[in-house]
C-alpha cells in the first residue's frame, strides 16, 4: 500500500510543483483544448475499434475453442509484444510503398493502436465471456431466439462490464501513447502526449505540466471504471 501511495504522490507532487512554480508555465487554452480533443477522439475511436474486433476472437476462444480462435488470439499477442516503434515503422513502410493515400491518416493511426492494444480488450472480454454459462445461450436458442438475438439480449448485457473494462484499458494506453502517434498521426495533429513530449524536449517543464495534468484528468474516468469493475469481481 505504501509503495502504491508513493508511486502516486511523487509524480503528482512533482507535477503540482511545476504547475505552480515553473517559470515557463502557461495555459494556452486553444492549444490545450485542441490537444485534449484529439486525445479524447483517438482514445474513444481506438477503444471502440479494439472492442469490436476483440469480441469475435474472444467468442471463438471461449465458446467454439477452434484452432482459428487460438491462432487469432496468439497473433494478437505477437503484435502487442512488438515495440511501438517497430509497429509504427512497419506501417509507415507499408503505406509509403503500397498504400500512400493512407500514410499519415487517422485510419492508419487507429490501425496501429489496434495492433498494439488489442490484447488489452481481448483478455478482458475473454474473462467476461468465460463467466457466462453457455447454458443461458442454449436456453435462449431453445426458446426460439436467433443467434443475433441471443447475442444482443443474453450475452452482451452480461459481458458489458468486461467489454467496458477492456475499452478503458485501451483508452488509457492511447491517451499516453507517443511513438506511433508521432510517426503516423496526420500533419498538424497534436495530442496531449505529443505536446508534452515537445515541451519537455525543449526543457520547458512548466509549459509541459498542463498537458500532463490533462492526461491525468482524462485518465480518471477510465481508472474509476477499472477500479469499480475489479471490486465487483471480488468474492
Amino acid at each position: 500500500c505504501s509503495s502504491d501511495l508513493l508511486a502516486l504522490v511523487v509524480p503528482l507532487g512533482s507535477l503540482t510543483r511545476w504547475l505552480v512554480v515553473g517559470s515557463s508555465t502557461s495555459f494556452p487554452v486553444d492549444e490545450l483544448l485542441s490537444a485534449t480533443g484529439s486525445s479524447l477522439a483517438l482514445g474513444v475511436a481506438a477503444a471502440v475499434a479494439t472492442s469490436v474486433l476483440a469480441l469475435p476472437v474472444a467468442w471463438l476462444v471461449t465458446r467454439r475453442r477452434s484452432r482459428l480462435g487460438t491462432v487469432l488470439e496468439r497473433t494478437t499477442y505477437v503484435g502487442s509484444a512488438l515495440p511501438g516503434i517497430v509497429v509504427a515503422l512497419a506501417l509507415v513502410t507499408i503505406t509509403v510503398r503500397h498504400a500512400q493515400p493512407l500514410y499519415q491518416t487517422t485510419t492508419m493511426l487507429i490501425a496501429a493502436y489496434v495492433v498494439l492494444f488489442l490484447p488489452r480488450a481481448l483478455v478482458s472480454q475473454r474473462a467476461a465471456l468465460g463467466q457466462v454459462p453457455p447454458l443461458l445461450d442454449d436456453v435462449a436458442g431453445a426458446l426460439g431466439a436467433g443467434p443475433f438475438a441471443r447475442l444482443r439480449r443474453v450475452v452482451l448485457p452480461l459481458v458489458a462490464p468486461g467489454v467496458g473494462a477492456g475499452a478503458a484499458l485501451v483508452f488509457l494506453a492511447v491517451v499516453t501513447e507517443l511513438t506511433a502517434t508521432l510517426l503516423l498521426s496526420p500533419t498538424g495533429t497534436r495530442t496531449l502526449a505529443t505536446a508534452f513530449w515537445s515541451e519537455t524536449g525543449d526543457v520547458d517543464y512548466g509549459a509541459a505540466a498542463p498537458y500532463a495534468a490533462l492526461m491525468v484528468v482524462l485518465s480518471m474516468p477510465a481508472t474509476y471504471l477499472l477500479t469499480r469493475e475489479s471490486r465487483s469481481r471480488r468474492p
